[in-house]
């Protein structure tokens, strides 16, 4: 039994096998086909034939039957197991499949922000290229534009030359058909005066002759009654002695007292003219009439300059502190020279202009006890060759000062330029004036204290420099020496001073004005003149005076005369723009 079984087994293992080869799940695998195996389908029919051969084929069948039903089932088992792992791996694949193109979708998407970051690069530097060629184009275009204007200013000026010098053509030959026309008119009238003179010579011969001999007549008849009175006197004086001798000496006495004071007025004028004449190239001078006359009295105001000095320093001219010191020690010294009868030192005061020169110098002199006399170079060069009789004049006139003269010489570079850069630039004239000024200046004088001021130091000629000895520079005043400049214009200008009357009154001088009172009366403090110093930064004093000038006349432009700190702060920033402009106009270069 136990044979017949296991030969059904074979038989139905080989017939599974057999069924194996076509069954869906085989084909659902995937894999390689299976080979066919003749050995056991023979084994197979061979176990069948012993089957029908036996007993207990029924029984076998039915064991068979159940087995294949196992077998069958456990195929439909596997079968479905294998379609749910075709399933899974499906899914599986599906999910591969969609995991791919997520990944693809993610790469085309960072792919394409790429690009969109690459165009965007691309597309901003194409920009900035395009920015960069449009600004060099605009460059080029101002630089075009520029050098169009520049032709069209260099036509224009070419035109407006040539204008001009028509013009001036057509003025001059003007000019010449009028001198000729006069000269033609004046022919003409002097052509119509002969005609008519000779027309009218007998006439103007015969009133000739007619008046000839009526002063002929009388001529005759004035000489017979003279000599008539004449012999009649001579004979009286040849008579009396006493007569004769009393007009002989008077009239030598008359001879001579009309000689004596033609000559004595003579010298008398040269004297005059010496002490108190006032030389051509002299602008303005401390000198008057008859004070070189009072030596006593020039002493005296030496003495008290000094000591004025001392004690209120150089008055309305502000300096900063060691400028101040020097020009007082400067002072204090030519009032001990002038005391000891010792040379006076010559000076160069240099700075921009308006930084107080003229002034320092004109206090210099008052308070050393010197007359002043203040010239300017420019005055020079047009007076040509006349300039040396000038000079030399200038310096006769100088030395006949009892007190001392302090001669100031303003823009001294006019005419006292270095020789080395002539060149044709300077006229004989100038280089005259130049030698003779360095001729009169050679050795220390006791008499003439000779001071030089200018903007250009460095232009002065080099033997000028050398008989200079003190240099004194004269900055732009300092924030402090700003608002004490700047406050003493202001006071000046605002103040209005009460005039003394009566006989006295044109002897008195005007009171001092407070300056605090005014300024506390106009609502200003400190603060407000620091503000103003602080913003005219590089104001020279000339500028500050005149600013303080503008503050009046908008203060008196109001219809209310008072000034307020609101008027001050509009006519400062006014001016300070005003300052900028100018300082802006004089260093463009055109």
């Amino acid at each position: 039994m136990y044979r017949w079984s296991s030969t059904i087994m074979a038989a139905a293992t080989a017939g599974s096998a057999a069924i194996a080869v076509g069954s869906p799940i085989a084909l659902a695998e995937k894999g390689p086909p299976p080979q066919f195996d003749p050995e056991a389908l023979e084994r197979g029919a061979k176990a069948l034939r012993e089957i029908n051969s036996s007993t207990h084929a029924k029984s076998v069948f039915e064991l068979t039957k159940k087995q294949e039903e196992t077998k069958l089932q456990e195929s439909k088992t596997k079968e479905a197991e294998s379609l749910h792992a075709a399933r899974h791996m499906e899914v599986e694949k599906e999910k591969i499949h969609w995991e791919e193109m997520r990944k693809t979708q993610q790469q085309q998407a960072q792919t394409k922000a790429q690009l969109a970051r690459y165009e965007d690069e691309l597309a901003r530097k194409r920009g900035e290229a395009e920015g960069e060629a449009t600004r060099q184009r605009n460059a080029e275009m101002v630089a075009m534009q520029e050098e169009s204007s520049k032709r069209t200013e260099i036509e224009r000026r070419l035109v407006e030359e040539q204008v001009q010098a028509e013009r001036v053509r057509g003025e001059q030959q003007r000019a010449e058909i009028e001198r000729e026309t006069l000269r033609q008119k004046a022919l003409f009238e002097a052509d119509g005066r002969i005609k008519e003179s000779r027309e009218n010579e007998d006439v103007h011969r015969r009133q000739m002759l007619l008046r000839l001999a009526e002063e002929r007549d009388t001529a005759l008849e004035s000489i017979n009654a003279t000599f008539k009175n004449l012999g009649a006197g001579l004979n009286d004086l040849v008579t009396d002695q006493n007569k004769l001798m009393t007009v002989i000496g008077g009239a030598s006495l008359l001879a001579l007292g009309v000689y004596s004071s033609r000559e004595g007025t003579r010298v008398a004028a040269r004297l005059l003219e010496r002490w108190i004449g006032q030389p051509t190239l002299v602008r303005e001078t401390s000198r008057r009439s008859f004070s070189s006359l009072l030596p006593t009295m020039a002493r005296g105001s030496a003495t008290s300059a000094t000591t004025a000095l001392s004690s209120k320093g150089l008055g309305e001219v502000v300096l900063e502190p060691k400028l101040d010191e020097r020009v007082r020690q400067l002072a204090a010294g030519t009032a001990n020279w002038k005391r000891h009868n010792s040379p006076f030192r010559n000076a160069l005061f240099y700075g921009p202009p308006g930084t107080g020169k003229t002034l320092a110098a004109r206090r210099l002199a008052q308070f050393s006890g010197l007359d002043y006399a203040v010239m300017t170079g420019g005055d020079v060069a047009p007076l040509g060759g006349a300039a040396v009789t000038q000079l030399h004049e200038l310096f006769d006139w100088a030395q006949t000062s009892n007190k001392g003269m302090l001669l100031f010489i303003d823009e001294a570079d006019a005419f006292l330029g270095t020789r080395s850069k002539e060149g044709g630039g300077k006229s004989e004239g100038v280089r005259a004036a130049l030698n003779a000024l360095l001729s009169r200046t050679g050795d220390q004088s006791k008499n003439i204290s000779l001071i030089l001021a200018t903007n250009r130091p460095s232009d002065l000629d080099a033997a000028v420099c050398d008989r200079m000895d003190e240099l004194l520079e004269f900055p732009s005043p300092g924030v402090q020496e700003r608002q004490r400049i700047f406050t003493s214009h202001l006071v000046r200008y605002l103040h209005e001073p009460k005039q003394p009357t009566g006989f006295m009154s044109r002897f008195s001088t005007p009171a001092d004005p407070d300056a605090a009172a005014i300024l506390s009366a106009s609502g200003l403090t400190d603060e407000h003149l620091k503000k103003v110093a602080e913003k005219t930064q590089g104001f020279s004093g000339r500028e500050l005076a005149k600013l303080a000038a503008s503050v009046q006349g908008a203060v008196f432009g109001e219809f209310e005369v008072a000034l307020t700190p609101e008027i001050l702060a509009d006519v400062v920033d006014t001016k300070v723009k005003e300052h900028a402009t100018r300082t802006a106009l004089m260093t463009k270069k055109y």
